[in-house]
This record gives C-alpha cells, sequence and structure tokens, in this order.
C-alpha cells in the first residue's frame, strides 16, 4: 500500500543532516577521490613540519609565488610567501583592495604530536642499544607502542653544517620501535589506569643490537650505533645535542575502507587542513581582497616559541606585505588590515565515533562524510580558550557554504566536561578580526592513524576557496 500522506508544512523548518556522498555527482566524486590522491601524496612526504614547510614552498613554487623579500613593492595579482625558520609558512594573493580593508585569512598548522628524541638520547642496556624520547602534544602513550617508526629531523653539527635525517620510510630500511610488555607479565600494568600504565620515561626506541669491538669494550652496542651514524651522516654523539629528531609513524597513507571512502595517516592534525588551504589558495587568480594563509607550528604545545602562532611572526610578515602594498603606510593601516580581516582557523574536530559513542553530545558531533565542519567554539569545560565566533560570523560562513555548493555541518569537541581541545582562533581573534574554526571531522585523532573521510577533505577545500575568494 502506497502512503499517500502529504508531508505537514511544519516539516520544511526542520534542519536535517546531510551526508556528501548522497548530493555530490559523479563527476565531483571523482574530482574528490582526484584531491585525496594529491593529498595522500603531501601527507606521507610532510611528516614533521619542516617537511611540511618544504613540501608546501616546492608546491608554491610551482604556482608562480616568490619569495616576499624579492619583491619591494607588490601589486594586484602578485603571489608571494615567506617562512620563518623552516617551521612556519605564509602565502598570500594580493588583491585589487586597499590592504586596510583587510585580508581572507585561513590559518593552520603542521605540528603534529610525535616522539621527540632528548639532546642526549642514546644509551644502551641489556644488550640493546636505545634511544629516550619526550612525548610532543597530547598522546595516548600506549598507542605508540609496538608500532613501526621512522626517525625524521636535522642535525646541526659542530662545524655549522646541516644534514637531513630520514630513516625508515623507503622500501628495505629499518623502522625502529617502542616495544610493549606482554600479556602474559603484564598483571601490574593491566590493573593501573590507562593514563599511568605506560610512563613516559619507558618510551625508549629500540635502534640497535649488533656490539662492535671485543666484549672488553664499554658501551659497544651504543658505540655501534654511533659508528653507523656517522658512516650515514658523519656526526658525532656530541651532535645530537643540537639536532631535532623525530620518531613518527613508518608508512605512506592509505585508503580505509572496502570502498575506499577513507584515508587513513599519521598526521591529519593537521596536515589535512593545511593541505585543504594551500590547494585553495593556489588555484585563485585576481582577488579583491588580499588572501593569505598562514601554516603554524607548536599548535599542538599552546602555540609557543617563536615559530608559533603567539610568536610576532604572523603580525610582522602581515606588516612586510602591508608595507609593500602601500609604501606609505604606517602602523595604524597595519591595524586596520587585521581588525578589517576575517578568519577561519583550520583544524579539525572529532568525528562521532560509534564504538565511543558516550563521549559524544550525538545532536551536536560532527559525523564523517557530513561534510566541512564549523566549530562556533572549542575549549574545554566552560570554552575556556575559546574565541566563540559571533552570531553574525556563523551566517556569514554557511550562508557562504550554502551559495557555494558546499556540504557543512557543525561539530564540537565531545561532550560538556568530558574534555575538549582548542586552535589558534582565539589568538587571531586578538588582532581584532572575525574568526571561525572549520575544519575536517577525524577518527582516532592524534593516534598514529587518523581517519578522515574523502569528501569531507573536499568539502573542506571547496569551502576554503569560496571564503577565500568572498
Amino acid at each position: 500500500m502506497t502512503d499517500n500522506k502529504e508531508q505537514h508544512p511544519a516539516a520544511k523548518l526542520a534542519y536535517s543532516r546531510k551526508n556528501a556522498w548522497d548530493v555530490m555527482s559523479d563527476s565531483e566524486k571523482g574530482a574528490a577521490s582526484a584531491f585525496c590522491e594529491e593529498y595522500k601524496k603531501f601527507l606521507g612526504a610532510a611528516k614533521t613540519e619542516r617537511e611540511g614547510v618544504e613540501a608546501a614552498r616546492d608546491f608554491l613554487a610551482g604556482a608562480g609565488f616568490r619569495h616576499l623579500e624579492e619583491s619591494t613593492a607588490l601589486r594586484p595579482g602578485e603571489r608571494v610567501y615567506t617562512v620563518n625558520r623552516h617551521k612556519t609558512l605564509i602565502a598570500a594573493i594580493i588583491g585589487r583592495n586597499p590592504a586596510a580593508d583587510g585580508f581572507n585569512i585561513i590559518g593552520a598548522h603542521l605540528d603534529s604530536p610525535r616522539l621527540d628524541l632528548k639532546p642526549q638520547p642514546l644509551y644502551e642496556a641489556d644488550g640493546f642499544a636505545l634511544l629516550k624520547t619526550h612525548y610532543y602534544g597530547g598522546i595516548k602513550k600506549y598507542q605508540w607502542l609496538s608500532v613501526p617508526l621512522a626517525m625524521h629531523g636535522v642535525v646541526v653539527k659542530g662545524d655549522g653544517s646541516a644534514v637531513s635525517v630520514a630513516i625508515g620510510e623507503k622500501p628495505g630500511e629499518p623502522v625502529f620501535t617502542v616495544s610493549d610488555l606482554l600479556p602474559h607479565l603484564a598483571k601490574d600494568q593491566m590493573d593501573k589506569k590507562m593514563a599511568d600504565a605506560v610512563p613516559g620515561e619507558s618510551l625508549n626506541v629500540l635502534v640497535g643490537g649488533i656490539p662492535v669491538g671485543g666484549e672488553d669494550l664499554k658501551d659497544r652496542f651504543k658505540l655501534a650505533v654511533l659508528e653507523r651514524l656517522h658512516q650515514m651522516y658523519g656526526i658525532v654523539e656530541e651532535d645530537l645535542i643540537s639536532a631535532e629528531i623525530e620518531m613518527v609513524p613508518a608508512g605512506m597513507p592509505r585508503d580505509v575502507g572496502l570502498d575506499g571512502s577513507f584515508v587513513g595517516g599519521y598526521g591529519q592534525d593537521d596536515r589535512v587542513c593545511s593541505y585543504a588551504c594551500l590547494r585553495a589558495l593556489a588555484e585563485m587568480t585576481g582577488p579583491e581582497r588580499t588572501v593569505l594563509i598562514v601554516l603554524a607550528d607548536k599548535e599542538e604545545i599552546g602555540s609557543a616559541g617563536n615559530t608559533g602562532m603567539n610568536s610576532s611572526f604572523f603580525v610582522n610578515a602581515i606588516a612586510e606585505i602591508v608595507s609593500r602594498c602601500d609604501p606609505g603606510s604606517n602602523e595604524l593601516v597595519l591595524r586596520r588590515a587585521l581588525s578589517h580581516s576575517r578568519a577561519l582557523s583550520a583544524d579539525v574536530n572529532a568525528g562521532l565515533d560509534p564504538n565511543y559513542g558516550d563521549v559524544y553530545e550525538k545532536t551536536n558531533a560532527a559525523r564523517l562524510g557530513g561534510g566541512v565542519v564549523l566549530t562556533k567554539y572549542t575549549g574545554s569545560r566552560g570554552k575556556s580558550s575559546s574565541s566563540d565566533a559571533h552570531a553574525e560570523v556563523m551566517a556569514a560562513v554557511r550562508c557562504l557554504f550554502n551559495s557555494a555548493g558546499v556540504v557543512w555541518q557543525t561539530g564540537e569537541l565531545g561532550k560538556v566536561d568530558q574534555g575538549g581541545g582548542g586552535t589558534i582562533a582565539h589568538i587571531m581573534a586578538a588582532h581584532g578580526m572575525d574568526v571561525l574554526d572549520c575544519g575536517v571531522a577525524l577518527l582516532g585523532m592524534h593516534s598514529t592513524f587518523e581517519v578522515a573521510s574523502k569528501v569531507d577533505i573536499y568539502m573542506t577545500y571547496k569551502g576554503y576557496k569560496a571564503f577565500l575568494l568572498s
């Protein structure tokens, strides 16, 4: 029997979520798949913030961007970038409007949780050579046990020269690992709280097991590793004191699911948003307002240091751009440019995971496949460290996305009092600009293998492009 009942007029007033797969055409699905293939290459190449900047710089150079210092005067349509200490990048396309009218800005970050080697990392114990680490960012320490790790970073030697280190990514190369305790002997460990079961000081990386010299030689397992490092990179142990070596999950990103609907890999927080805004910027031509992206460092540890968003680099770079656009500008013009700007804080959100549904408030949780996520506020408990976007800002962005055919959803970081987190939004808002958090929903955020939906990645790119053009 057919139900011929008409829908009640009030039903048209309700908001209903969309799944992007349902509303996309076959051609757009193909475009999303192709976009994610390029994204996976970027994600696999950018395992650290330094590598992320290098990959972004190469991409921009291929898209006609040149270094900001090469221009004494900037004219509409010019494409420039600047890099801060190999870890932060800002890129812009100069618009036709005066700088004082403000910029359209998207800010993301390139750093991700990881294990950093300590300044004096190498030691031996019980026939092993090991490396001491200090974890970076918010991690579940047990997730870093018994997984293949790669070594990435830079060593600045005693003569001032620098050498890049990358071991564990190429076929046939050795990997590293932090061993776990077998369950047969883990009674005491398993009786502990999960947060206490793996002490930070036990995250020591297995690096060698063949000794050098005779049995009477002291530290011969450690010396064997030093000998190999010297052969490979010409470094000595003291050089490790002036090194930045990061242990990250080895291997390339992969499609996830029989249908290949997801991308899985390390570091998608926040390189997924970094790549999306990078692509959106590079594909723009002739904007009315100057458009700018910032790929920052240190977000995972509070945006500190001179490469984080709390540093002067962001304002200094904008001041350089303003002065080159208008040589007669002053401090007031800079302040107006900042306060008249509008920005998206491009960062990820927590996707609803049916395995752990009790920590989400499902009415307001983001879902994989639901499109780019608009996050009005972040923070924890009472919205601590959140900029909390104004209603006018939310309305402007959702109307923009609707008109551009961008599938979007709202989201927040779990139940109230369950936890929470922050982004760079409040730092950008401190300059007077309107800011909204906007990015991709992830499963397993901060884990060694984060998962994102391909359509969400594509809709995020599409949304960023619409925002920059607005």
